[in-house]
């Protein structure tokens, strides 16, 4: 193989990128832009034509890093240089994370929220859905004893204005386990689905959770 700076400039793995795209460039030349440079005594094409010559094009990928770094030219950096290129590679072609939940029933909503039901202080979350009811953002909006004075709709309505929310889902849990919703809740359930009267956010549910189990409101009839 011609050393590198035997190549006249044109045909240098850089130059020549830049003049045709990486279409034009063999699988070593393209490693070689990748590695960026060789050792002394050994020129970085050299270190990419062994590296091809040993593992090949495919299975380079697999091979650990341990072995890359015992590799003549390589060292920690480079083989470290390698790995996280083939890992960025391995990521560009991981397929699209799916849409975010939707909430189609109580049920959904309980399931979301499963890191309060068995809380040992009150939470009150909300859930922000777009048009499709599909979550944008779960947030815990007050931590304690809830009543309808302490949790303030514009704590509730100010990231559903942020995110372009089309409805809310208001979670608060009952950490003594049972769910029948009290008189402070269904005076806060009422607050909250005025204000997002008012404000074009409707409140689809207000969902009561514990370790036992849930209690919609909207199926009881309170929204």
């Amino acid at each position: 193989m011609v050393a590198l700076r035997e190549l006249p400039p044109v045909d240098r793995p850089r130059e020549k990128l830049l003049a045709r795209g990486p279409e034009a460039l063999s699988d070593t030349e393209l490693l070689a832009l990748v590695l960026g440079n060789g050792t002394r005594g050994q020129d970085v094409l050299s270190v990419a034509t062994g590296l091809l010559r040993t593992h090949g094009l495919r299975a380079l990928p697999q091979v650990p890093l341990a072995e890359l770094r015992q590799a003549r030219g390589l060292g920690r950096a480079k083989a470290c240089q390698l790995v996280a290129g083939f890992e960025l590679a391995r990521r560009c072609l991981l397929p699209e994370p799916d849409d975010p939940p939707a909430v189609r029933t109580p049920e959904d909503v309980y399931h979301l929220t499963r890191e309060v039901h068995g809380a040992k202080k009150e939470h009150f979350l909300a859930l922000y859905l777009n048009a499709r009811n599909r979550v944008l953002k779960k947030e815990t909006v007050a931590v304690g004893s809830l009543n309808a004075n302490l949790v303030h709709p514009r704590e509730v309505f100010q990231p559903a204005v942020g995110e372009a929310a089309a409805s809310v889902v208001l979670v608060h849990n009952h950490p003594s386990g049972a769910c029948e919703p009290s008189a402070e809740d269904l005076a806060l359930t009422r607050r909250m689905a005025k204000a997002g009267q008012l404000m074009g956010i409707e409140v689809l549910d207000h969902v009561i959770v514990s370790h036992r189990g849930y209690v919609s409101l909207k199926e009881r009839g309170h929204l």
